[in-house]
């Protein structure tokens, strides 16, 4: 059968996978399929890829933020995304009744990447860093994509991207949300953190601010008001924003029916970020 409807993109942190929450979240998600809005996910997994850095003798080289991934780094990322968290995540959607199908980048050149060229970023100096095998996304297989939506499945892409040529690459789980999102256009992506949304007051969990425009955005930026790793966040949604995706939601510390509440209701459970 044909996809009726545009997708919901669902972007899971490593922390959230190995979380408490995992499985109120994967129960919204068969909610949200059994309803006929289709589901794709993506997941990272920082933390879990860190640890087994570490056992291996392995020192993780972040700068910026940001992973330098070398030949032994991305060998731990294979290990990691398209092994334990991607099983992990469609285990706990098995056992909540959803039909996932897990892929990574060279499924077929599912997330399609090339590697991106040495930069200047915030944190790291003055000089242009060359993050190793670290990919920028180009595009999604469509067809494979439409071909597991349409026939009731839920795809769980782990964010590894691959060229033609075969070579494998480490991508940042928010830009491969982002990406997916646009390519498919997404009615909605949400990125499920570890705070339940956009606070005011980040040891507060009542200051959550509903709704954010673009505008909003930047002045809670400028004002101090968000701060940390939220600041990235904000600002690759609002790219997100501007690229076509119709809304983004931030959530997390989910309950059972949170997400298909958000998904219905914008801005009822987590931040809902709008032009």
């Amino acid at each position: 059968m044909a996809v009726s409807q545009a997708p919901i993109v669902l972007k899971l942190g490593g922390d959230v996978v190995a979380g408490p929450y995992l499985g109120a979240i994967a129960t919204d998600v068969v909610a949200l399929a059994r309803s006929g809005t289709p589901v794709v996910l993506v997941h990272g997994g920082g933390p879990q890829a860190t640890a087994l850095q570490k056992q291996l003798g392995q020192t993780p080289n972040i700068v910026g933020g940001r992973r330098i991934t070398d030949q032994a780094t991305l060998d731990v990322m294979k290990m990691t995304l398209a092994g334990k968290v991607n099983v992990d995540l469609c285990a706990a959607l098995v056992a909540a009744g959803a039909r996932p199908v897990g892929l990574h980048g060279a499924s077929s050149c599912v997330i399609r990447a090339v590697k991106r060229p040495p930069l200047v970023v915030s944190g790291g100096g003055p000089d242009p860093i060359d993050f190793g095998f670290v990919g920028d996304v180009t595009g999604l297989h469509h067809e494979l994509l439409s071909l597991l939506l349409g026939a009731g499945y839920v795809p769980v892409l782990a964010c590894l991207g691959a060229d033609e040529a075969g070579n494998v690459y480490n991508i940042n789980a928010d830009v491969v949300a982002n990406q997916s999102a646009i390519a498919l256009g997404a009615r909605s992506l949400f990125l499920v953190t570890d705070v339940p949304a956009v606070l005011r007051d980040v040891a507060d969990p009542t200051s959550r601010i509903p709704r954010l425009s673009l505008a909003d955005g930047k002045k809670a930026i400028a004002d101090g008001v968000v701060t940390k790793g939220m600041i990235p966040k904000l600002e690759e949604s609002f790219a997100a924003i501007a690229a076509g995706v119709r809304a983004v939601h931030i959530v997390g510390r989910l309950q059972p029916g949170d997400l298909a509440r958000e998904a219905a209701e914008p801005g009822s459970v987590g931040t809902v970020l709008v032009p």
